[in-house]
């Protein structure tokens, strides 16, 4: 099981270095849990990525599934990333449904098909996003209800929104359009904009929506840190880095088909400043 961990953290370490970043000031007791859990979020997240089509996908999604259920028992401890999940979920008691729902929300990636609508996006984000805040915090706390549904729910949501804002090229360039529908029809904006990287004043005005929705829940969730039991902050950390994506997509000359990334040590000035001088200023 060592190994299984390990692998894990090593997942986390490679592909997901905001969050391996921020489990760093977690205690020491903790990390191993978290790792685990986002090494899975990283599996389910990558899954259109590596069955490259919708029903090798879903047939990999259901295997998650079944991992939750307990079956499988054989297959589960030869993964290490099912085998380190497993033990955690028993261990800090993580509620299985809200797994699944995470898994059942990523089932929209397999597909070509447009987000149908801005309620529709949140909830996507709050399935995977948010409950992924959420799983982390109960983990910190030793398993027991931390009581922070509504600031992971709008934490979290803002996480999603600027996450996919930053990613819009990459999802443009295989077909996805994760852009509500019904703003896209507002704004008269053309989806064949969007794959052929036309950034046009329409579109323009989309992606300005949805900022301000992303800056809307990250001020919500501000609003909600001083009920927050100061354990569950290292699964909040990675919020930090919101505000300065946001500021950055709207600095005049943005191009939204070819956004730069904040630098590396830039990115973990901000966690480590959110973590040594609180989240409400980063927030």
């Amino acid at each position: 099981m060592a190994d299984a961990f390990d692998h894990c953290e090593e997942l986390v370490r490679a592909g997901d270095k905001d969050r391996f970043l921020a489990t760093l000031f977690a205690p020491q007791k903790y990390r191993r849990a978290l790792y685990a859990l986002y090494a899975f979020n990283l599996e389910v997240s990558r899954t259109r990525e590596l069955a490259r089509e919708p029903m090798p996908g879903e047939i990999r999604l259901q295997w998650w599934r079944d991992v939750l259920a307990g079956t499988g028992r054989g297959e589960v401890e030869a993964h290490p990333v099912a085998a380190a999940l497993r033990d955690v979920v028993v261990r800090y008691r993580l509620p299985p449904r809200t797994l699944v729902d995470l898994i059942d929300a990523r089932s929209f990636d397999l597909y070509d098909e447009p987000m149908a609508s801005l309620s529709y996006l949140v909830r996507y984000a709050m399935h995977t996003s948010s409950a992924l805040i959420d799983l982390a915090a109960r983990i910190l706390c030793d398993g027991r209800e931390p009581g922070t549904g509504d600031l992971a729910r709008h934490a979290g949501i803002a996480y999603a929104i600027a996450g996919l804002l930053r990613a819009l090229p990459i999802h443009a360039a295989r077909g996805q359009l994760y852009l509500p529908a019904e703003l896209m029809q507002r704004y008269g904006a053309q989806s064949s904009d969007v794959f052929s990287g036309n950034a046009t004043i329409e579109l323009r005005a989309v992606l300005a929506e949805l900022r301000l929705r992303a800056r809307h829940d990250l001020g919500a969730a501000r609003g909600l840190l001083n009920e927050m039991p100061p354990a569950v902050a290292p699964a909040l950390l990675p919020v930090a880095l919101v505000r300065p994506a946001l500021d950055r997509m709207e600095r005049r000359g943005y191009r939204p088909f070819d956004p730069g990334e904040i630098p590396q040590w830039r990115r973990q000035w901000v966690l480590w400043r959110a973590a040594r001088g609180g989240l409400r200023k980063a927030f």
